[in-house]
């Protein structure tokens, strides 16, 4: 394991993470808090924490936490075009995860390169019927647009739920994402979504509980103006028209632009990060 870690920065780092991104990953990835001292008895270094961390977890979290980690891994080697320096890794790291799975591999996650490959055609559908949306008249498109987002939701597995009101507001519908329950909002526009719309969506989640968190979808966008205005921190995240072709454009799973999104927002506070900054050609 630490052949696979270490080699970005040295004994003690794990890949390229710093303090803040490495406790965002464990939160975001597993609803782990590895600033916890009990992982740090032999030790605080991140390479330390993590060994740790690995040698008192059940084996189905050690798999969970090595299968994220060789994702982020993979990742940064395709960022930053480096050749992987570690002999046989990939015949190294699954042997690791098929002897804590008892000699079977896990089935690979909906959000792997194979599972995009499998789903390719019907990627290519879902962009067909998203640039047919664009025809539409004006009231046709918004429900439209509602249902083009249900069908891409339950293509990644996301649990899609129907619109729903709660007591005359409208919620768009809903989507489960590791662990944490996404309430829409979809919007059709001629113009870019300003801050008061923004607002009134994160009133809405303040409303529901504590770990219920948004997705604003504006075909249109978001003003400068009104992302500033909104400020970080919010448990909302945004996408726009653009990410959506460019995910379906580049064949980028759904589920990895959300938690890449979320990652994001956990480290800069940003509700707005747009996919082709987060996923560089």
């Amino acid at each position: 394991m630490d052949d696979l870690v270490d080699f970005v920065r040295g004994p003690g780092f794990v890949l390229d993470f710093s303090d803040a991104s490495f406790s965002d990953f464990f939160s975001s990835e597993l609803k782990v808090s590895i600033d916890d001292p009990k992982y740090a008895v032999n030790g605080g270094s991140k390479g330390k924490r993590l060994r740790y961390f690995l040698q008192s977890c059940d084996d189905a979290t050690a798999v969970r936490t090595l299968t994220a980690l060789w994702e982020h891994r993979s990742e940064y080697l395709a960022r930053t075009g480096s050749k992987d320096p570690v002999v046989n890794a990939e015949t190294r790291y699954q042997r690791l995860i098929n002897r804590l799975s008892g000699g079977k591999a896990p089935q690979p996650a909906a959000h792997s390169p194979a599972a995009c490959t499998a789903d390719r055609q019907k990627i290519a559908t879902i962009k067909s019927v998203l640039l047919q949306v664009t025809s539409l008249a004006p009231h046709a498109r918004g429900y439209a647009f509602e249902g083009f987002l249900r069908d891409l939701f339950d293509a990644f597995g996301l649990a899609a739920q129907e619109p729903f009101r709660l007591r005359g507001e409208q919620i768009d519908g809903s989507f489960l994402l590791g662990g944490d329950t996404y309430l829409v909002e979809a919007k059709w526009e001629g113009q870019p979504i300003g801050v008061a719309e923004l607002h009134t969506f994160h009133g809405k989640i303040e409303q529901k509980a504590a770990w219920t968190r948004g997705l604003f979808v504006s075909n249109s966008g978001f003003t400068d103006d009104g992302l500033v205005a909104f400020g970080r921190g919010k448990r909302v995240i945004c996408m726009d028209g653009l990410d959506l072709y460019e995910m379906l454009e580049r064949e980028i799973p759904l589920t990895r632009v959300l938690e890449r999104k979320v990652r994001r927002a956990a480290e800069t506070g940003s509700a707005f990060v747009r996919v082709r900054d987060l996923f560089p050609q």
